[in-house]
């Protein structure tokens, strides 16, 4: 005769935290330009990012980002340092630059992988909106970093 299955344990509802919802964009801020290359990152982010409420481009070209991103119809910038053609450096100062990008309005999160020195890193980030290491986040963590950036002060 077979043995009966041993049952699982019964769980209270509460000893499960329930999934927290992604916050709805701000409605003035709906659109991102991803500039990245790896392609698996850029469609995790585009997933995370469309469910929270945002219209999100991806460009894995630096070039082709800056050029896109110069057109100012973005309101954030997903902005990977290693992307080629141009690395993200050199994007960044672009825009920032008044005489190669006048009237850009866009907020600008850096994200990378890459290790930098602490004075790179600390001119990367006074120059930029964020700075997030991708390995650090989920996407939803970053859909959230996201909000957290458009809605500030």
């Amino acid at each position: 005769m077979p043995s009966e299955p041993t049952p699982l344990p019964q769980t209270q509802l509460g000893d499960i935290p329930a999934p927290q919802p992604i916050t709805a964009a701000p409605a003035t801020f709906r659109r991102i330009l991803c500039i990245e290359d790896e392609h698996f990152i850029a469609e995790l982010y585009s997933r995370a990012l469309s469910k929270a409420g945002y219209e999100v481009t991806v460009i894995m070209d630096g070039r082709q980002g800056l050029a896109a991103a110069q057109t100012d119809k973005y309101d954030i910038l997903l902005l990977d340092l290693m992307v080629p053609t141009l690395t993200g450096i050199e994007i960044l100062r672009a825009l920032r630059d008044p005489a190669q990008t006048p009237h850009f309005k866009a907020k600008i999160i850096i994200t990378t992988n890459l290790e930098q020195r602490e004075d790179v890193r600390a001119d990367i980030e006074q120059q930029a909106d964020g700075y997030v290491v991708k390995a650090e986040l989920t996407p939803r963590e970053l859909a959230e970093f996201v909000n957290n950036i458009v809605t500030a002060p």
